[in-house]
């Protein structure tokens, strides 16, 4: 699948990650990112109808340098495609919602890792920055 580039504008998600870099603490940047859907990549390793399944998200594990494991989640096609060329398929999915079911303490969210505003957390950061209430 072709990801077409769009960098003529930022997402909203994109200038809360941009707030966050300055003040991690503002609570307005943080309910806008845990109301933003993001793009979780599919692994290749998933079949088409666990792809599809709408009670269930395959994340995608990536290995740090450092060991630790991390899943890649992003907030534009642009964002994507500039760290991970090779996806072919995504989900798009509530940020708010995939963190108020994060599966495990060893494992790091890592949103738009390779931009300037990208934003790396811990599970218990998952869990209380971001687990916001959906309404």
């Amino acid at each position: 699948m072709d990801i077409p580039k769009n960098d003529s504008h930022s997402t909203a998600a994109q200038t809360a990650l941009t707030t966050l870099a300055v003040d991690a603490e503002d609570s307005e940047a943080l309910d806008t990112l845990a109301g933003s859907d993001v793009l979780v990549p599919v692994p290749d390793d998933v079949t088409e109808e666990d792809a599809t399944d709408p009670n269930a998200v395959a994340l995608p594990v990536l290995e740090q340098p450092d060991g630790e494991q991390a899943v890649p989640v992003f907030t534009s096609e642009t964002e994507m495609t500039d760290l991970l060329p090779f996806v072919s398929r995504y989900r798009l999915v509530p940020l708010g919602a995939l963190a108020a079911q994060w599966p495990t303490d060893e494992l790091l969210l890592t949103i738009d890792a390779a931009s300037p505003h990208g934003l790396t957390l811990d599970s218990e950061g998952v869990r209380t920055l971001l687990a916001r209430p959906q309404g």
